[in-house]
This record gives C-alpha cells, sequence and structure tokens, in this order.
C-alpha cells in the first residue's frame, strides 16, 4: 500500500500534538478556575490515602480503558493544584493495573467522538451566561480534545504498520537472549512513545503473534517495553507545567521503569512460570492450532494479556511501600541551588479536624495568611530578577491564588449557627484582613507584571529598582506575620512623599527617560499607593479585634462565651 506520509503521517502527528496539548491546556484551566476546595475535598474521598489511590486509579482507569489518559488527567489535577503529589503517586499505581483490565477502547471510534464532545463544549462555552458554567465547559472540551488528539496521532502512525520496511523489523525480532530481549522492549517502547498508547501497542502485538509473525515469547517481551513507552505521554503531558505536574509524570515513569528493570532478568524465568500458568488457559501458546488451513496462535494474546497483568499488579505491590520515598525523592526533582521552591497551591497549617475550635483554628488561619503574604512578597524578587525568585509569575500568581481561596474556605467554614458575637466578629475580622492580603498579593503582582513585561535603561531602572526597595521596606510592617514591635510604621502618609517626589523626578527627566518608561514608572507609582493604603489597613484590621484566643473560652457558656475573658452581650 502506498502510504503519503506528508498527508497521513506528519499532518496528523503534529496536528495531534497540537491539539493534545491544547486539551490539556483547557482541561488544567477549566479545572483550577471552578471551585479547587470542592474539587479537593471530593478527589479526598476518592483518593485520600494510597491504598484508596490506588483502588481509584484502578477501576477509573479500568472503566475508561486508557492509563494514557488517566495519567494526563493526573497531571493535569497536579498541575491545577486539586490534588497533592501523594495521591497522585498512588493513582498512577493503580492505573497501570486498570489498563490491563482489557483493551476495549481501541475499538471504540473515540476520536470523531472526542471532536463531537468538544464541539458541543466548545458551543456550551461560547454560549453559557455564567463562568461556572463556561469553566465546566471548558474542561469538559479540553478532556474531550486530549482523546481527539491522541486518537490523530495514533491514525497518523498507523500506515506506517502496513509498510512492509517496518513489519520486517519487528518480524526479525526474537527475545531468545538478553540483548534480543532489550532490543524488543526498546523497540516497543520506541512505538508506544511515538502511538501514545500501550494497549494499542498491545493489541498490535497480540495480532502479530497471533498471526505467527512474532514468536510468542517475543510477542509477550514486547509488551513489556510497551509499559515502558507508554510514560513517554505523561511526560509531555507535563511540559510547561508546575513542578509537582512534572513529579507526578516523573513517578509514572520511574515506576515503570523500575519495574522493567526489575523484570528483565527475570524474563526467562517467569516465562518458564507463564507456561506453567497456561496450562489452565487452554495450554502452551507456542503450539500452533490449524484453522482454514493455516497455522495461528490463538493462546498467544491470552499469554500477553496475563503476563501485562501480572507484571502491572507486581510494579505495584513491590513499589506501593515505597510511595513516601517515591515522593520526598521526587521532591528533589527541580531543585536549584537555593532549594525547590515551596508548593503553594497547598496549605500547611489549615487542619479541618481543627476548624471547629477557635483556639486551634485562629492562629493556623494567621500562619496560613503569614505563608500568603511570603509568597505575595515573592513578586518583589522576580520584579528585582533575584536568583531565589520563583520561576514564572503567571504560574506563582496562579498557586497564591488558590492559597487565598483555600484561606477563605477554611475560614468561613469556623461560621457556626449558634456562634455568639465575639467569636463572630473575630472570624469577621479574619476574612476582611485575608480579602486585604488578597488585594495587597494582586498590587504586588501588577508591580512586577509590569516591571517584567517593560525593559529599562539604566536611568528607568535605578527609579524602579528604587521603587521596590520602598515597597519591599513597607511590607516589613506587617511580615512576618507574628511580630510584635515591627521595626517600620505600617502608615500609609509618610511613604507618600517619596512617591510624590518620584513622580516629580519622573516628570522632570529628560530625553534620558523614554516617554514609554515613564508611563511605566507613573503605573507603578500607583500600584505601589494601593500597596502602602493596604499594608496600613491590614495592619489596622489585626489590631481592631485581638486574635489572641483563651482556652477558657472553649467552656464557656453561649451567654457569657468571649474572647477577652469578661461575658460579651449578645
Amino acid at each position: 500500500m502506498q502510504v503519503d506520509i506528508f498527508t497521513q503521517v506528519i499532518v496528523p502527528v503534529i496536528g495531534g500534538l497540537g491539539i493534545f496539548m491544547l486539551g490539556l491546556e483547557f482541561m488544567s484551566n477549566g479545572i483550577q478556575s471552578l471551585a479547587v476546595n470542592k474539587m479537593r475535598s471530593l478527589l479526598a474521598k476518592i483518593a485520600g490515602t494510597p491504598v484508596k489511590g490506588v483502588i481509584a486509579g484502578t477501576f477509573i482507569t479500568g472503566v475508561i480503558q486508557s492509563s494514557t489518559a488517566m495519567t494526563v488527567m493526573v497531571v493535569g489535577l497536579v498541575n491545577a493544584g486539586v490534588i497533592g503529589l501523594r495521591p497522585a503517586i498512588s493513582v498512577i499505581m493503580g492505573a497501570n493495573i486498570g489498563t490491563t483490565l482489557g483493551n476495549g477502547l481501541i475499538a471504540l471510534p473515540l476520536g470523531p467522538l472526542g471532536l463531537l464532545l468538544a464541539g458541543i463544549f466548545a458551543l456550551v462555552h461560547i454560549f453559557a451566561k455564567t463562568d461556572k458554567v463556561k469553566n465546566i465547559a471548558l474542561a469538559c472540551m479540553g478532556f474531550a480534545l486530549i482523546f481527539y488528539g491522541l486518537n490523530l496521532m495514533t491514525g497518523g502512525l498507523r500506515p506506517l504498520r502496513a509498510m512492509p520496511e517496518v513489519m520486517g523489523v519487528i518480524s526479525s525480532l526474537r527475545a531468545d537472549s538478553f540483548m534480543g530481549l532489550i532490543y524488543c522492549v526498546l523497540i516497543a517502547a520506541g512505538i508506544t512513545a511515538m502511538i501514545h498508547s500501550s494497549s494499542a501497542t498491545i493489541g498490535i502485538v497480540m495480532g502479530l503473534g497471533a498471526a505467527g509473525i512474532l514468536d510468542w515469547k517475543t510477542a509477550v517481551a514486547f509488551s513489556l517495553g510497551a509499559d515502558l513507552g507508554t510514560t513517554i505521554t505523561s511526560w509531555m503531558a507535563s511540559l510547561n507545567l508546575t513542578k509537582n505536574a512534572k513529579r507526578a509524570a516523573y513517578a509514572h515513569i520511574s515506576f515503570n521503569i523500575i519495574g522493567v528493570m526489575v523484570t528483565i532478568p527475570l524474563f526467562f524465568v517467569s516465562m518458564d512460570v507463564l507456561t506453567w500458568a497456561m496450562q489452565w488457559f487452554g495450554g502452551d501458546p507456542g503450539v500452533p492450532v490449524i484453522k482454514d488451513g493455516k497455522e495461528t496462535f490463538p493462546l498467544v494474546p491470552v499469554a500477553i494479556g496475563l503476563y501485562s497483568t501480572f507484571f502491572n499488579i507486581f510494579n505495584t505491590v513491590l513499589l506501593f511501600p515505597f510511595v513516601g520515598v517515591f515522593e520526598s525523592v521526587l521532591m528533589k526533582v527541580g531543585a536549584n541551588a537555593t532549594g525547590d521552591r515551596e508548593d503553594y497551591t497547598q496549605p500547611k497549617y489549615l487542619s479541618a479536624a481543627a476548624a471547629s475550635d477557635p483556639v486551634s483554628a485562629v492562629p493556623a488561619v494567621q500562619r496560613e495568611t503569614g505563608r500568603y503574604l511570603e509568597a505575595a512578597r515573592q513578586f518583589l524578587d522576580i520584579a528585582k530578577g533575584s536568583e531565589n525568585a520563583p520561576d514564572k509569575i503567571e504560574e506563582h500568581y496562579a498557586a497564591i491564588d488558590i492559597l487565598n481561596r483555600e484561606i477563605r474556605s477554611y475560614t468561613s467554614g469556623m461560621f457556626k449557627a449558634d456562634m455568639h458575637y465575639a467569636r463572630a466578629d473575630l472570624v469577621a475580622s479574619l476574612i476582611e484582613e485575608e480579602d486585604q492580603t488578597a488585594s495587597l498579593g494582586e498590587a504586588l503582582y501588577q508591580i512586577a507584571r509590569r516591571i517584567e513585561r517593560q525593559p529599562f535603561g539604566e536611568v528607568g531602572r535605578g527609579l524602579v529598582n528604587s521603587l521596590v526597595d520602598q515597597v519591599e521596606d513597607a511590607l516589613r510592617a506587617i511580615i512576618p506575620i507574628d511580630q510584635v514591635n515591627p521595626p517600620v510604621t505600617a502608615q500609609a502618609e509618610p511613604r507618600l512623599k517619596a512617591l510624590a517626589e518620584m513622580r516629580e523626578r519622573c516628570l522632570r527627566l529628560g530625553a534620558e527617560l523614554p516617554w514609554v518608561e515613564r508611563g511605566a514608572i507613573l503605573a507603578l507609582l500607583g500600584s505601589a499607593e494601593r500597596a502602602y493604603y493596604l499594608i496600613e489597613r491590614i495592619d489596622s484590621e489585626r489590631k481592631s479585634v485581638s486574635r489572641v484566643v483563651p482556652v477558657a473560652a472553649q467552656s464557656q457558656t453561649r451567654g457569657a462565651e468571649g474572647f477577652g475573658g469578661a461575658a460579651v452581650p449578645a
């Protein structure tokens, strides 16, 4: 069969890759814009522990019959901050088992279905009236495009299977020695990496083995390589995403690599075991059966299915006790000389068990709010180009936005129907402080973004650096959050004079300060002024209601409950 390489291979492969990556971004953005707190809570019930994560990964992947889609989805959820690294690791473990439960997905017309669903959800997204519906449609459209993109890539490489040169290379391989085994594994891994589906590769190998083109042990070796090659999709999915998303992909890769490295030395022994086990499933897979005058090997697919299932179960059982070790090692991935970046998508101090106990909950909220402020201050590191600054400003902004929503959701949950006024007043004050800190984070983000986007000359850079230093000095009034005697005042008025002087200097400079830089600096002065007023308001809010919760408040009755030791009228 004549194959047009450009139209039948290059176009669908490159187009499918672009659609696949776009679908992943749409899904991640849609999920992140939805109610992240509710999503995290829901997933915590499904995969809150490593055991539940494995079960959830096995079940869901067994239903959709695609570990690729499942792994890509998990990477996207990690990138959106919906689930943490440890639950993701266990879910990916389960996905490896779930994909062996069948190969039904290959026979389904998921490409046209994915395109149809993507079109439907695209129309919903365009005509929706509310942001919630738009974001749900965006996430669903992204997931549908992932399937369609994978289908395009698979279809683009399918014509290669009909090329005699390709089939000649495959049929000439035999896994009758360690070197032959390694070649088979690597070639199968490469094929799977190209078509992005271990199930598809295994289906092809089953057909080749059943037709007698491949020796049955060689076919089994190819299935081992398919489990290795499928990791390329999760790696591709993690490109340009957060470090935790990359770590989730690396977890998938490391599981399968370790499993293959352990299994290869045991391959020939396992073939003897498989031959013995096959007596309960029809007999020796290497014995041909004559059908329509031709030799066939109907038991080869059975042997491949058994071995693939055993491999993934064995791999999970072997590595499951080391989930914590994997997490610790992976957390070091991407670390630089100054240490790895803190994951601000995950609260550090908020505990669901302590939410109803103000003695524990109030200090936890304060510490988490202080953590948010420390993260917001890092925008100034970005503005100054510090070595320890976050790599990507938009990624950092999205992370602390998730953290702020977590803090406000947690604090709102502290309200109770029968809560006394004094306690409600404190919770309300905490929420107001959180709102002001979020506004401060937005102001600092605007400063960093304007400086990052606008190149400055020597004169302009000097003014900008002076302004950033002044804002950073003002933040010392509220950071760290637990200081008793701040080294500087939080009042905005004393700092406005310096802004006015900088504005006048900016306007009086001649040609040495280009007009575009002048405009950017004037905009920065406005952001700095907002930051000063917000710092003052945050400080005033902290002083308006005492943050000290006496232990005695827990035992006070509803009619005499207060935070200062005295009864407060209802």
